[in-house]
């Protein structure tokens, strides 16, 4: 039919599919529900999502909060056609960050906005999403989904995460105060560039003449499935090295890297002191390195270089944090120390 000035227009003609935005509701239904934890009231559905701190544990709560997307590892998930792992990134780089101030994430929200809803790509990524909770113990109580034809291409989309965490008062890091010149640095492993980095990566890629099937220089994988390894999510492990009273601070190593994010929670007369050969850097940031002849210095600024945290704890209580992150299957390397400035 030939479109006048008289015709009849609907929703869907203007390219939004109201149904189709039903379907991904009752799809994310019961993945939410499975993250359901002590302190949340209702279910999905309402204008807003209630969560009971009493519940879930607090006497003196302090509220957390933490926001971020994924950046342009999206492009990378657009290219190898895989959207079931950047949710997990999207939960990681809040929760994880909550964590830097001790607290405990208790739910989550997400932004999921793409010019046309299609293919199952939706559905795929809460699935990552609901995993993400579900690894970081907190629930997902809700969200958007965005359809806005024109604003994307076809297949893309973007998303962003926002997530509330709480601590009890007298747990609240860092306790910059606390900080003496001899604290020492503990780090424990990361799973890769996590979600930063990845426009110097795919430029990195694109130069060498690889593309996301070509086979990982670093792995036994393709490049792209190497490169959309997701990001740890760390709850589990440091929640409960934070209770104990050992930490002093707690860094999530981000965007900006070893170098930028060290720092944030140590007080200015102090400053952070790290033996880059304290550790081996993880194969995919050797190979990133060698392959676009970043400097030293700009790899340690841009990438975690394979660690994911970094705790500043007593010299006296070095030893019994390291006993508890190994019994906890971690790793933990000493990287360095606090000095004076």
């Amino acid at each position: 039919m030939t479109e006048t000035p008289k015709t009849p227009l609907s929703y869907r003609d203007a390219g939004v599919d109201i149904e189709a935005g039903e379907r991904l509701v009752g799809a994310i239904g019961p993945m939410a529900k499975a993250t359901a934890r002590a302190g949340v009231m209702g279910g999905l559905g309402g204008f807003g999502a209630l969560f009971d701190l009493k519940k879930a544990g607090y006497d003196d709560p302090i509220l957390v909060s933490g926001t971020d997307g994924v950046g342009t590892k999206l492009m990378l998930a657009f290219e190898v056609g895989q959207h079931n792992t950047v949710g997990i990134d999207l939960v990681a780089m809040c929760a994880n960050d909550v964590l830097a101030q001790g607290a405990e994430p208790l739910f989550f929200l997400d932004y999921f906005a793409t010019g046309k809803l299609e293919g199952g790509i939706a559905e795929a990524v809460v699935s990552g999403i609901a995993e993400g909770c579900r690894r970081s113990g907190c629930a997902l109580v809700g969200g958007e989904t965005a359809e806005m034809p024109g604003m994307y291409p076809p297949g893309h989309y973007d998303l962003a995460g926002f997530v509330v965490g709480a601590v009890d008062r007298d747990k609240v890091l860092p306790r910059m105060d606390d900080m003496v010149p001899g604290d020492v640095l503990i780090g424990i492993a990361s799973s890769g560039p996590h979600s930063n980095g990845y426009s110097l990566i795919r430029r990195i890629v694109e130069r060498e003449g690889l593309n996301h099937a070509s086979p990982s220089p670093f792995s036994n994988q393709t490049l792209g499935e190497a490169l959309l390894t997701p990001t740890r999510l760390y709850s589990h492990i440091a929640l409960p090295l934070i209770r104990s009273g050992l930490v002093k601070g707690l860094a999530h190593i981000t965007g900006g890297g070893l170098t930028e994010n060290t720092p944030r929670m140590v007080p200015g007369h102090l400053t952070p002191v790290i033996d880059r050969k304290a550790w081996t850097p993880l194969p995919v940031f050797q190979w990133l390195q060698q392959a676009g002849n970043v400097t030293e210095d700009e790899m340690h600024r841009t990438f975690n270089m394979g660690i994911g945290l970094i705790f500043a704890v007593a010299a006296e209580d070095a030893d019994a944090a390291m006993a508890q992150l190994n019994e906890a299957g971690e790793n933990p390397v000493i990287l360095g120390h606090l000095a004076a400035k």
